[in-house]
């Protein structure tokens, strides 16, 4: 009997000794996966650091090298005579410039703005149609330049909705600049808005550009990321419009979905509240296809 009772407690303390080991195995694994996770997610803000300065460098050198270029050129008119025709073109060139520049530092003061919180919204009852009106209007051009049809498609009951126009006019014209910029010639980009059942908005813009994929995405919402690490001249930008129109739909207590497929174009779907709170089933159904635009 004693030499049982001695067996049995030596047995639990055996076991006790193992799971204790096992405990202590299984927190060193898991120390070790945070500290991995950690780790990869700090080489991935550096990296994403790295090419946002080299970004930046690119979209800032570019627009003042040419502003300083051709006025340049100009000041030794009386030096060199310059056709009229010609003075008026690089004056044009330096315009372009200057609007390029001033819309990347734009950017960089949003976006800082909205990571501290000291962005407000200028609140009103707004005709989400005006609103998405103006958005399609400042990109027409820039679609024609690119040869991409641009189609927008309002349905006639949309509601009014309380928001700061401004700030959506913003949101809308990144989404839309954004979508022409990722679809090459030939290829199309649509915006459609719908009324939702709970008095919300549901703006959709698909295009058949080159698509993402879901590492892709998630990099296209960060701040200062850039989706092509190899960028070519039609894909140029700061990286800060998708971030941006995010955080200025969030504001209005809405949702951005997107939803993207190599080769296969993207689509970005925006949802807009009555109030307060939104129908997320009904908005989930309206960004995956299964109701509501078509």
């Amino acid at each position: 009997m004693i030499g049982g009772a001695i067996f049995k407690q030596s047995g639990v303390s055996l076991m006790g000794e193992y799971a204790s080991l096992v405990g202590e195995a299984i927190l060193r694994q898991r120390t070790r996966e945070a500290e991995h996770a950690a780790r990869i997610e700090a080489e991935l803000a550096n990296r994403v650091k790295s090419e946002f300065i080299s970004n930046m460098s690119h979209e800032l050198r570019t627009p003042l090298n040419t502003m300083i270029g051709f006025s340049k050129l100009i000041s030794e008119h009386d030096k060199r005579r310059l056709p009229d025709a010609e003075i008026v073109e690089y004056a044009k060139l330096i315009n372009d410039a200057a609007g390029h520049l001033l819309s990347v530092i734009n950017d960089i003061l949003d976006i800082s703005k909205l990571q501290s919180g000291r962005y407000t919204l200028d609140a009103s009852e707004i005709n989400v149609e005006d609103v998405l009106q103006l958005a399609y209007t400042a990109n027409r051009n820039a679609a024609r330049e690119a040869g991409v049809s641009l189609d927008l498609e309002v349905a006639a009951n949309l509601p009014l909705i309380r928001g700061d126009a401004a700030k959506l006019r913003q949101a809308f014209h990144n989404i839309i600049s954004n979508a022409i910029k990722f679809t090459l010639q030939g290829g199309a980009v649509k915006i459609e808005a719908i009324r939702l059942a709970d008095g919300g908005v549901a703006v959709v813009i698909r295009d058949t550009g080159v698509g993402m994929s879901p590492d892709e995405v998630k990099l296209a919402t960060t701040p200062f990321g850039q989706v092509d690490g190899k960028r070519t001249r039609w894909r140029e930008g700061a990286g800060l419009g998708l971030p941006i129109a995010r955080s200025l739909v969030e504001l209005h207590g809405g949702q951005i979905r997107i939803q993207s497929e190599k080769g296969r174009g993207t689509e970005v779907g925006v949802i807009l509240p009555s109030a307060s709170t939104i129908n997320i089933r009904e908005a989930r159904d309206v960004l995956l296809g299964n109701g509501g635009v078509s």
